[in-house]
């Protein structure tokens, strides 16, 4: 899993992305076509057209960071919508990354009334 510092926020671009892009790329796609500053520490996800393979883009405050990982089996969720930008919180990136539908986590316990 990827730590998520407080205050840093995990954006999605929904649509595809050209899987051969590297960081430089990327950073261009955050700002033209997520309207976002690729150096605000932010992280920037991106999936390839079929599914099987993601891109986050992150920056540390030394450089550009890019993190990539694909699935030997599924597809990540991603939303339907082809245009836009959704935002995930660090719980949904951490299912997202596993391959798990982040959309609609249950909670497996709740809890009773106290007392």
């Amino acid at each position: 899993m990827i730590p998520v510092p407080s205050g840093v926020r995990v954006w999605l671009a929904t649509g595809h992305t050209d899987m051969r892009k590297g960081w430089a790329s990327l950073a261009l796609l955050v700002q033209e076509r997520l309207a976002q500053d690729p150096h605000s520490g932010h992280l920037f996800l991106f999936r390839g057209r079929r599914g099987d393979k993601i891109k986050i883009l992150y920056y540390d405050t030394n450089g550009l960071c890019l993190f990539a990982k694909r699935l030997q089996r599924g597809r990540f969720v991603w939303p339907v919508s082809r245009e836009g930008v959704v935002t995930l919180t660090p719980a949904e990136l951490a299912m997202l990354v596993e391959g798990l539908d982040w959309r609609a986590a249950e909670r497996t316990w709740k809890p009773d009334l106290a007392g």
